[in-house]
């Protein structure tokens, strides 16, 4: 147990020594806006395939066979100034303009997410100072209700641009703040952990679910918004949402950004939340687009990571053998875009560094 002011006190000195006085029209926008800029003029914010935080955090993305590459990535290093903490998204688009729709998501979620994060911090702080309380359980809760928040604000916000009408894109993001690991899910992109076992074996542990309209709480919210669940001859297994009595186009996910054409018929932008304390078994996490997961299992994601020699190599590794799984698995069916994250939760042993440098 802690004192509940003790834990946030980080923040908000950066911010007054960053910005000073804040004027009272400032809702935090400005504020969050200057920290991303700043964070990606002292390279801390990645958006294109590299590394972070000393090979922490590694990103990889190659294009498919169907026109642009639609995914789009970030992760942001000492996310709002706190060197415990960085955040990680992937962002899957669909439709004509889904690049668009993917890219104006990567912007606005994570300043969007520190500002609603920090205004949290600040009401919890306010009411319940000297109080003792569960760190990790109110550190989940504010991340919860910032989140909810958040996507909110974004699916407004995209609502005014014509070409989220009918394009979209997924958005999985996770936050990492000293040991507590926070994920949110919208749409079919997947997170997956690497741990081990009581024998020290690897064992990977999925941390999302890939919300298909097929799954019966999907399905359930979106039939009692008049919407369709169903597959057709020419996709077997490949269940999509329809409208009540248009034929097209259906959607292969029951969550995603943009869209408006569906979303009166069930589609939502709400996301689903996890949270782990990380240990000392815990390895790293994989963020990946479902151009992974279509060919390759849990499983063998976690063991391609974890035998890559180089931490920077990781995501690369994955996503290349994810190609070679493409071609070998579906053959005549043009690949998908395919991008992931590698977070490791731990630096490299120094005797383990050493050794790489003999």
């Amino acid at each position: 147990m802690v004192q509940f002011s003790s834990i946030f006190t980080g923040f908000t000195k950066s911010i007054a020594i960053r910005n000073g006085k804040k004027s009272k029209h400032d809702d935090g926008r400005e504020t969050a806006d200057s920290l991303a800029k700043e964070a990606k003029k002292n390279e801390m914010m990645l958006t294109s395939s590299g590394s972070v935080a000393g090979n922490l955090a590694v990103v990889f993305s190659k294009g498919g066979k169907k026109g642009i590459n639609q995914d789009r990535f970030v992760v942001w290093e000492d996310f709002g100034c706190q060197d415990d903490m960085i955040f990680c998204g992937v962002f899957d688009g669909h439709g004509p303009w889904g690049h668009l729709v993917a890219k104006r998501v990567r912007k606005l979620m994570p300043p969007a997410l520190l500002r609603n994060w920090q205004k949290r911090v600040s009401h919890t702080v306010d009411g319940t100072d000297g109080i003792s309380i569960d760190r990790s359980c109110f550190q989940f809760d504010i991340w919860k209700h910032s989140y909810f928040e958040t996507c909110s604000i974004i699916d407004q916000e995209l609502e005014q641009y014509a070409d989220s009408f009918y394009s979209g894109t997924t958005a999985l993001t996770l936050v990492r703040q000293g040991d507590l690991l926070v994920v949110a899910n919208v749409g079919d992109s997947r997170a997956v952990l690497a741990t081990t076992d009581d024998d020290g074996r690897l064992v990977s542990v999925q941390l999302t679910v890939d919300l298909k309209p097929n799954l019966p709480r999907e399905s359930e919210r979106i039939m009692q918004s008049r919407g369709r669940v169903l597959s057709c001859e020419d996709e077997p297994g490949v269940y999509r949402m329809w409208m009540p009595t248009v034929e097209g186009p259906g959607l292969a996910i029951s969550r995603a950004f943009g869209d408006y054409y569906i979303k009166d018929f069930g589609l939502i932008s709400e996301p689903e939340l996890t949270s782990r304390n990380i240990t000392h078994r815990d390895q790293f996490a994989i963020l990946a687009t479902d151009g992974v997961w279509d060919v390759m299992s849990n499983e063998e994601a976690v063991e391609i990571v974890f035998s890559t020699e180089e931490r920077e190599d990781a995501a690369k590794r994955l996503v290349e053998s994810a190609i070679c799984a493409w071609k070998r698995k579906r053959r005549g069916v043009p690949m998908d875009d395919i991008s992931a994250i590698c977070l490791f939760f731990h630096n490299i042993p120094p005797s383990k560094q050493q050794a790489k440098n003999v």
